[in-house]
């Protein structure tokens, strides 16, 4: 026998020594959760019967209580073990079908021995000998198998640095305890397991690839220095995927100071949030929390205005270039996402700390309690010099003294009686008891009707002023909109706080923005700024609970977005990732890179990060798409071979939906999973969609598709930014759909999302972006 064929037998046999390990413990486990649970069960069925409750004297009052907080922490310390025992039981079932991915032997520095050192998605130790049959993929020692080809090597420790040889570094593709591949390599990660992963159908969901992280990936993942970490990567180089392991990881790296809840990520929409949610789970970590940018801002403005979606804005911006007032709306977005605007922002609000703030008048019952002058007068005359949102408070402690006063002034009155006459008994009981505990009732007295009279006048004065008072406490007596309306209905003004420079088209944009606000709605260009400006007048609702902020798809946050982060979330680090060569939004063109983001935190607490390298697409799908860019020299394929994109003009609409429903068709005959037909627009999308689903199973997808399926979707190009397909087919990429300059980044966009097959039509002229 071969010696590469005992050590493929040797490694076998340690791969079921591994499981069979494995199994022993999904047994014992099981048996223990049955026990717990069965525990449980008794103890909350049983609650009560080992309980004595005694309320009779203070004793037996302690005592209950003693009882009651004993028998509630051994309920509570069962559950905890019951879920912990189930946690280690999910981590086993994974670790079952493949124990491990990567092996490691290195020798420390003056050490005669050899560490043999095998990687998985969760470390597994032997309980009998305290020997670790697998190390978890996030150890010190672990980044050794990402950073490092055979040779000298170290890896860091909380200790240290530890130095050494790396000897041997060999990859696994085990499935169901077998070893389907094994071979050693002198690169970071072997070609072959990337070919074996990369070359598989796409899914309906992001897997993990702890098993194929590159070291430049493995970089961002172990970064806990940067304040800020700024990755810049090609399409399909990795990013999400590596800022996902990297959530994985600092879970591990700081278990106890550190919980899922302290991190969230900012995604581009809520069907991303879906195809990413598995990536986690299966690595044995709960999920961070979710969010898109639109959905906080709904939060923080929902209830005063209807929010424009940036998916609703970019519609807008590709289909309305025709309508009256398209150019200017344009300039007001592009002006609106800059610091220049922020900028001037703070300029007006230091000219509202001594003049110009709108206030609303108070009323009541259709009569006026206090009016906006006399308001405005109490607000101007606290000290200049105290900031906005502290003369606010003060504001609000006068109002309510002054609705105090003036509710006393309400109790005489006429309708104040004619409210008591409408009091159900509940309210007369309620007014009888209070006399009581006051002891205002006594026997034979004559004022005993006055007092009850008096009382329930309170009741009912103090019920309808309730919500007088509620809107003080949250400030609702300041008139923000007519505040922000006023910055673009004075040209002098914006003149002034604009040093005399006017952005373009301002008049025109200004006017648009008036009208809209006044009908309360809030363009999406205007809604942060629009927030900014009332937290800096009501006083900003930092967020100091949250450690690790994550944007995605970062080039389509404009730098106003950004300060506004960074200001929401002050004791959080920020990963930033993002492609500039997909950068879709009307106000991204104005950077290239994002080199302008360490002016955020500093350069010296500021990482950059370029990811060349493209893994989703083919190598001939990759030298394809990357000439649609006048930089796309920088971006280097994987090599992983396959067919050729296709390029096909037709005479006709008819004719394309034809062509697109045979080729659909050959895509699913060939295995395919998940098929992307990618449109410019919603309305394209529509329009495509009820041509072709006479003929095929399709799916629509929409802004409010809440999860990404497998299967054949209709999609528009900006929502399938940051998902990939097996095949891609472009419908109609003529020169009339992508012919505009603003257009070349989407185009390049909707062509990379597919994996191994990309088929482009065009009726007419064909795109200038082509090749």
């Amino acid at each position: 026998m071969s010696m590469p064929e005992q050590e493929i037998r040797a490694e076998q046999q340690r791969v079921e020594k591994v499981v069979t390990e494995i199994d022993g413990r999904i047994k014992t486990l099981t048996k223990q959760l049955g026990e717990a649970r069965a525990d449980i069960v008794e103890i909350r069925n049983n609650f009560w019967d080992d309980v004595t409750v005694n309320f009779d004297e203070p004793d037996d009052i302690i005592e209950t209580y003693a009882v009651l907080k004993q028998q509630a922490e051994v309920l509570s310390e069962r559950e905890r073990s019951h879920r912990h025992a189930q946690n280690q039981l999910k981590k086993l079932m994974r670790l079952q079908q493949s124990p491990y991915f990567g092996r490691i032997d290195f020798t420390e520095g003056g050490s005669d021995n050899t560490d043999r050192i095998y990687l998985g998605i969760g470390s597994l130790l032997n309980e009998t000998d305290d020997e670790f049959l697998v190390y978890d993929w996030r150890a010190p020692v672990s980044s050794l198998y990402y950073d490092y080809p055979p040779g000298p090597a170290e890896y860091e420790t909380p200790d240290g640095t530890v130095h050494g040889e790396l000897e041997l570094k060999r990859q696994y593709i085990i499935r169901d305890g077998h070893i389907q591949s094994l071979f050693d390599t002198g690169v970071t990660i072997g070609d072959e397991l990337l070919q074996e992963v990369l070359g598989k159908h796409s899914d309906s969901q992001m897997k993990s690839i702890v098993a194929t992280i590159q070291r430049e990936q493995n970089q961002i993942i172990r970064n806990t220095t940067s304040r800020l970490l700024i990755v810049q990567g090609a399409a399909g180089s990795g990013k999400t995927s590596a800022a996902l392991q990297r959530v994985a990881y600092l879970l591990y790296r700081f278990r106890g100071a550190l919980t899922a809840d302290q991190i969230v990520l900012f995604s581009p929409n809520t069907m991303f949030n879906s195809y990413v949610s598995t990536v986690l789970p299966e690595l044995g970590e709960e999920n961070m929390q979710q969010t898109t940018f639109i959905e906080y801002l709904e939060h923080r403005l929902g209830r005063e205005f209807n929010i424009e979606d940036p998916l609703t804005q970019m519609e807008y911006v590709l289909t309305a270039m025709q309508e009256s007032g398209y150019e200017a709306r344009i300039a007001g977005i592009t002006y609106k996402s800059t610091t220049n605007f922020l900028h001037v922002l703070e300029r007006y609000v230091e000219h509202l700390g001594s003049q110009g703030l709108v206030f609303k008048n108070i009323r009541f019952r259709g009569e006026l309690l206090l009016s906006s002058d006399r308001i405005r007068e109490q607000f101007y005359s606290y000290e200049p010099s105290l900031p906005i949102p502290n003369r606010m408070r003060l504001l609000a402690d006068w109002l309510q003294e002054e609705l105090k006063e003036l509710g006393r002034k309400e109790l005489k009155k006429d309708w104040v009686d004619e409210e008591i006459e409408l009091l159900d008994t509940d309210s007369y009981l309620k007014a009888y008891q209070r006399l009581r505990k006051k002891n205002r009732f006594t026997e034979n007295s004559f004022d005993d009707h006055k007092r009850e009279r008096d009382q329930l006048a309170y009741m009912v004065v103090q019920e309808r002023f309730k919500k007088l008072r509620s809107g003080v406490k949250r400030l609702r007596f300041v008139d923000i909109p007519g505040v922000f309306r006023h910055l673009f209905s004075d040209p002098e003004l914006a003149r002034q706080l604009m040093d005399g420079n006017l952005p373009a088209h301002w008049e025109e944009f200004a006017a648009q923005t008036v009208e809209l606000v006044r009908e309360a709605n809030l363009a999406y260009e205007d809604a942060t700024p629009y927030l900014y400006l009332k937290e800096r007048l009501e006083g900003f609702q930092t967020n100091n609970s949250i450690r690790h902020v994550f944007l995605d798809e970062a080039q389509d946050y404009s730098p106003f977005q950004f300060a506004f982060l960074k200001r929401l979330f002050p004791r959080a680090k920020m990963t930033v990732l993002g492609d500039f060569n997909q950068a879709i939004y009307a106000h991204a063109n104005q950077n290239s890179s994002f080199e302008w983001l360490s002016t955020l935190y500093g350069s010296e607490e500021t990482e950059m990060i370029v990811l060349t390298k493209s893994y989703r697409s083919t190598r001939q799908i990759v030298e394809f798409t990357k000439t649609m860019l006048p930089n796309g020299n920088n971006i280097e394929p994987f090599n992983r071979s396959g067919s050729e994109p296709t390029v096909l003009q037709l005479p006709d609409k008819a004719t394309l939906a034809a062509q697109v429903t045979d080729r659909v068709l050959q895509l699913q005959a060939q295995g395919h999973s998940t098929i992307g037909i990618i449109c410019k627009t919603a309305v394209e999308s529509q329009e495509a969609y009820d041509v072709l689903k006479e003929h095929l199973s399709l799916r629509l997808i929409t802004q409010e598709s809440g999860s990404f399926e497998a299967g054949t979707q209709v999609i528009p190009a900006y929502l399938a930014k940051g998902v990939e397909f097996d095949a891609v087919i472009i419908y109609n990429a003529s020169q009339e759909q992508y012919g505009r300059e603003s257009e070349r980044k989407l185009f390049y966009t909707a062509c990379t999302r597919a994996m191994h097959d990309l088929h482009i039509y065009y009726v007419g002229e064909k795109s200038p972006f082509l090749p």
